[in-house]
């Protein structure tokens, strides 16, 4: 299990296997490679730095195959969030996990 962060900082929930989970269990996206996809098939955002989730706007219309999430599993309580980045030109912030 892998830890996440949106770009400004703000603990989003873990990679487990290919899947990406809110804090609170909700299974919200699958990982190709080290960019994400919702259920419905959509670009969410990527991987940058190791451990942050951010979201390339020029890619906002990429598409991969939906899939229907998993069942909701026990939440976490959410880690400490961090100071964020400054956010890089043609980029936004990762969605936040209650927006799921």
């Amino acid at each position: 299990m892998k830890w996440y962060w949106t770009w400004e900082g703000k603990c989003f929930g873990y990679r487990k296997g290919d899947d990406l989970w809110t804090h609170d269990g909700k299974h919200i996206g699958q990982f190709h490679g080290d960019e994400v996809y919702g259920t419905d098939g959509r670009y969410l955002g990527e991987e940058k730095s190791d451990k942050f989730l951010i979201t390339h706007q020029g890619k906002s219309n990429w598409r991969k195959h939906a899939f229907s999430p998993r069942g909701r599993v026990t939440g976490y309580v959410a880690y400490a969030d961090y100071t964020g980045y400054a956010m890089y030109a043609g980029y936004e912030d990762f969605p936040d996990p209650k927006s799921f």
